[in-house]
């Protein structure tokens, strides 16, 4: 039986070790990664290979040669363009007569091939892929399989809200040739994205199998050292070079050729490779040194991992870092947790190099220097970037202008060099700082920056392509979190960027080489050549304005501080409408409230409309994105009611369309839509879902059931300044009266609750929910809902946070809340039975 190596993969996440390299020969436990994949091969009897070569193919064709040495025959084919996993395989389909297997060259596995083979043959599949069970899925193809093993769901990368199970998919294929004909030809085209859907759609048998054994996908630095952890604890059977001597507590591999001083400590399991010189009186714990390398007297290596012909001086210390091919380190030199030294590097005598700093290829650490920052352009940050609202840190400590410049370049090395870019801000001069910084990054990537300085996020977002814009950017002081800096991101339609965009950005984030222009490529910093006024223009167009005009509103309208008040009281000033405006100034003290002065304002506004007679009152956030409504009789609409509202008045005021709602919101706007002959449109709840539902053909109108609306002809994106405005409008329409059209809502009942659950058993509450629930009528959007009748409930990971929202409605609350309480025993159930699994 033929297998074929996957090895064209760059290894960006692994930068700078994979600078001179490709990521399947990088060192792992002394021998390239890609030599453990062809030992564990020939073991099962797959010894005739095709090796698929894309980044670098000289490096390991030369090592590998025609395989003989290995015990293997090894062939080649070196593609031209990335045509994807799928066509990589392709080209090589004249090699491919019959079942084949396709790993990767870049994992550490000790997978029993052979079992999977045998299960693939009995069970007369076309194809079948290999899984495990990850403690976090969110990097992964998350897989989930009936109980004969065929491939029920399939879900590429997903976020938290869409985990479906902690099952992934582990890169390893065995396949029919007959796959081979479903790949078309010089196309890029892929196994996940691409072929695996294809077959499931078409019915094929693509079936899982869960591997028992060890897997792990060394994507970054922190796997990488964590790989050679679980070699040396004994975790992976893989064979280590060396002869194996019993140390004090665990075995340790001396290669050939190598001495150790009678002085040294070795502990906790220690690998050296051949000719090695350990000098008297080093301290070496569970660490891995390669070959040809030279640690003189009263070093101190602590998990670490040392390439080849690498020299320690004396008395330096190194704990939990990488050192490259050839660098040195000089004695008295420290090197804190997580720093990595490069290939071909030297740090000097009694030089410092602080924790998870980077020194890239050839460079030189002065005697006596204090190294706090890499090498290339900046401190490494120390989680994923984005989360539910952008880019999220304390303000000038994670947030700091070092960051924002360097998240600036990375954004503009996405977007063509010469490119148009809107920047913005709110009233805080933290939010001033870090824009600026931002727009520093992008001029350095070559992109021209039209500032918009302080301004309502709805007028930066409003029709940027037809202006030659492609992206923007606006920095905001948290709403929810005093202490905090957001960063948004737009795309060239004014919406949230997509997933696949904010990985490249994260990507080009930690591998530290994003783009940097020409001198006379910089980009140029300028106003646009149009104010606000083209976004008053443009939603005065889009509305009723006689409409409005005849009915001459009373409204109360409370700006929350925020930068609507700068644009919105002119708009409304040309429509007749007396307003009596409440916090209408910029003041960067009050931008973010704590739940208590939210509840407080409202309270507020309710009075003062009760008071006045006001036909209606308004609570626009300090971003200008989303409103909250108190009808004229003074009572505040919950977020359920405003949607419903809303979402009832377009259904009663336009034409045929499909209503965008998240999988949260209530049923009833179902029972509305029903009966006035509209259709309804369930979403995940991330705001870049809803944007995209705007988008799609036939929508009329999307609500977030959080006080965000969206009326997809203006613009798809959330804008509270046209949401109130189409509410007046639409009330005019109607003749009525808020409190008049609220009892037209059916009443239905909420309630919610939050459930600790750790990030490492997400994943496994969710497989364990979706399999008790196999019986159920349940819905995937986002999470795991259950109809019950009327009734629903609806369970979900936080994107942010860990912990799980359990959410019910029914006919009565004491119902709701008993369907919560249900629920949460039954996740309780799921998350104990995931974590006894994962204890087995």
């Amino acid at each position: 039986m033929k297998a074929v190596i996957m090895a064209g993969g760059f290894g960006t996440r692994l930068r700078p070790l994979t600078t001179n390299i490709p990521k399947p020969m990088i060192p792992m436990a002394v021998k390239p990664l890609m030599e453990h994949i062809v030992d564990l091969l020939k073991d099962h009897g797959l010894d005739d290979l095709i090796t698929l070569l894309y980044f670098q193919p000289d490096t390991i064709e030369r090592y590998f040669g025609d395989g003989r040495e290995f015990g293997v025959k090894m062939v080649y084919a070196t593609a031209t363009e990335d045509y994807g996993t799928a066509g990589a395989v392709k080209n090589a389909a004249a090699f491919l007569d019959d079942t084949f297997l396709v790993i990767s060259g870049d994992v550490l596995t000790d997978f029993d091939l052979s079992k999977a083979v045998k299960v693939h043959k009995d069970r007369g599949a076309m194809a079948t892929m290999v899984l495990t069970r990850v403690e976090n899925p969110l990097q992964y193809g998350v897989v989930i399989t009936a109980p004969d093993g065929r491939i029920t769901h399939f879900l590429e990368k997903p976020t938290w809200g869409e985990v479906i199970s902690d099952t992934v998919n582990t890169g390893i294929y065995i396949l029919e040739p007959e796959v081979l004909e479903l790949i078309p030809a010089g196309k890029e085209f892929d196994f996940s994205r691409d072929l695996f859907p294809k077959l499931m759609h078409e019915g094929r048998p693509l079936y899982g199998h869960v591997a028992a054994g060890y897997w792990k996908d060394v994507g970054d630095l922190i796997e990488y050292r964590l790989a050679h952890r679980d070699i040396l604890a004994g975790l992976v059977k893989v064979a280590l070079p060396g002869t194996q001597v019993e140390g004090l507590d665990k075995p340790i591999w001396l290669g050939e050729g190598s001495r150790v001083d009678f002085t040294a400590s070795l502990r906790d399991g220690v690998l050296i490779g051949r000719h090695t010189q350990v000098g008297p009186n080093t301290h070496i714990t569970r660490s891995v040194i390669g070959d040809n390398c030279v640690i003189e007297e009263g070093a101190v290596i602590i998990g670490s991992v040392l390439w080849n012909n690498v020299f320690i001086g004396a008395r330096a210390v190194l704990k939990e870092n990488v050192v490259g091919r050839a660098s040195e380190i000089k004695a008295n030199a420290r090197i804190f947790e997580g720093a990595l030294i490069s290939e071909q590097c030297k740090v000097g005598e009694g030089s410092v190099v602080k924790a998870d700093v980077k020194v890239w290829p050839h460079k030189v650490v002065e005697d006596g220097a204090v190294l706090a920052t890499s090498l290339i352009w900046g401190q490494k940050w120390s989680r994923a970037l984005f989360g539910a609202y952008g880019v999220t840190g304390l303000a000038n400590l994670e947030i700091s202008p070092e960051f924002g410049a360097k998240l600036g370049a990375c954004f503009g090395a996405t977007l063509r060099m010469g490119s148009f870019v809107r920047t913005s801000r709110d009233g805080h001069q933290a939010s001033h700082m870090v824009k600026r910084a931002v727009v520093s990054g992008l001029l350095s990537a070559g992109i021209n920056v039209r500032d918009f300085r302080v301004a309502p996020i709805p007028v930066v977002r409003y029709k940027m392509s037809a202006r030659d814009v492609v992206g923007a950017v606006h920095v905001r002081k948290s709403p929810f979190d005093s202490e905090l800096i957001d960063i948004i991101f737009f795309d060239e339609y004014g919406m949230d960027i997509s997933s696949s965009r904010e990985k490249s950005i994260e990507r080009l984030f930690f591998r530290e080489d994003f783009r940097r222009a020409k001198v006379e490529e910089i980009g140029r910093l300028s106003p646009p050549p149009y104010g606000t006024d083209f976004y008053r223009d443009g939603i005065l167009s889009f509305i009723d304005q006689d409409a409005l005009r005849r009915c001459g509103f009373r409204i109360v309208v409370d700006y929350a501080y925020g930068s609507s008040s700068v644009v919105f009281p002119q708009i409304l000033g040309t429509l007749g409408c007396e307003v009596i405006a409440l916090n209408g100034c910029m003041d960067e003290s009050r931008i973010t409230k704590s739940a208590e002065e939210f509840r407080r304002s409202l309270h507020q506004l309710s009075g003062i409309v009760k008071s006045l007679r006001a036909d209606l009152g308004i609570m626009l956030d300090a971003g200008g994105e989303k409103i909250f409504i108190v009808d004229d009789a003074g009572n505040l609409l919950s977020d359920d009611l405003a949607l419903a509202t809303m979402a009832l008045l377009v259904m009663r005021t336009h034409p045929h369309g499909v209503i965008g709602i998240p999988i949260t919101a209530g049923s009833v706007i179902e029972e509305l839509a029903r009966d006035l002959g509209f259709e309804v449109l369930r979403t995940k709840t991330a705001p870049r879902a809803l944007t995209e539902a705007a988008t799609q053909e036939g929508v009329i109108f999307v609500g977030d059931g959080l006080g965000g609306f969206i009326f997809p002809k203006f613009q798809p994106a959330f804008d509270g300044m046209l949401a109130i405005l189409k509410l007046l409008e639409m009330l005019a329409t109607q003749d009525l009266r808020l409190r008049q059209f609220i009892p037209s809502v059916p009443q239905r009942f909420k309630c919610r609750e939050q459930v600790p659950c750790s990030w490492e058993r997400k994943g496994g509450a969710m497989r364990a929910l979706i399999a008790a629930t196999a019986d159920e009528q349940v819905e995937l959007v986002d999470g795991v809902k259950v109809h019950l009748g009327r009734d629903w409930v609806i369970l979900y990971p936080d994107q942010d946070r860990p912990m799980f929202h359990i959410l019910a409605e029914a006919d009565t609350l004491a119902q709701a809340e008993a369907h919560v309480a249900r629920y949460r025993a039954f996740l309780d159930d799921c998350m104990k039975g995931s974590l006894a699994e994962a204890a087995l």
